[in-house]
């Protein structure tokens, strides 16, 4: 088994505030809309997006390594800008993990805008090292993701407000 974490940051110049909303409170609607290559659909299967909510996300078959994975809201700070969940079920969770989970963060910067920043902490299932170059892989993904919708909220000054 091993564990490891890999982390990121991304620079946005859009508020914190409207990323936060955008994404967390909204992100089971918006990211299928907006992603419809990736999301099928994303499902509230318990809760209303608070600390314990279970939603399943459903991807399309362009990911190639899972077709859904379940999460559990773990931490929902609003104040403070911070959003954990971990995967319980599905994705990579009895193939490749034993256990994973993410932290994001939006951090206002001075001068307007912010950052996006992130932690994916992961054990793998033992015997099982960790993919090389899937770090990367992943950071290229979730930046492309992230941009994509950045450009929607930009050339939509109104939304998440």
């Amino acid at each position: 088994m091993v564990v490891g974490s890999i982390t990121h940051q991304i620079e946005s110049p859009l508020e914190a505030k409207r990323l936060w909303n955008a994404f967390v409170k909204d992100g089971h609607n918006l990211m299928p809309r907006q992603a419809p290559e990736i999301f099928s659909s994303i499902t509230l299967l318990y809760g209303d997006g608070g600390l314990g909510t279970i939603r399943q996300i459903n991807l399309t078959p362009a990911n190639k390594d899972f077709s859904y994975v379940k999460e559990r809201v773990e931490e929902v700070d609003e104040e403070k800008l911070v959003y954990r969940y971990s995967h319980v079920e599905g994705g990579l969770l009895g193939k490749r993990l034993a256990s994973n989970s993410y932290e994001f963060k939006y951090i206002p910067k001075a001068g307007g805008g912010c950052i996006c920043s992130y932690v994916i902490h992961f054990d793998t299932l033992p015997g099982i090292p960790p993919e090389e170059g899937k770090a990367k892989e992943i950071k290229q993904t979730s930046t492309a993701l992230f941009r994509k919708i950045e450009a929607y909220l930009l050339a939509n000054p109104n939304l998440y407000c």
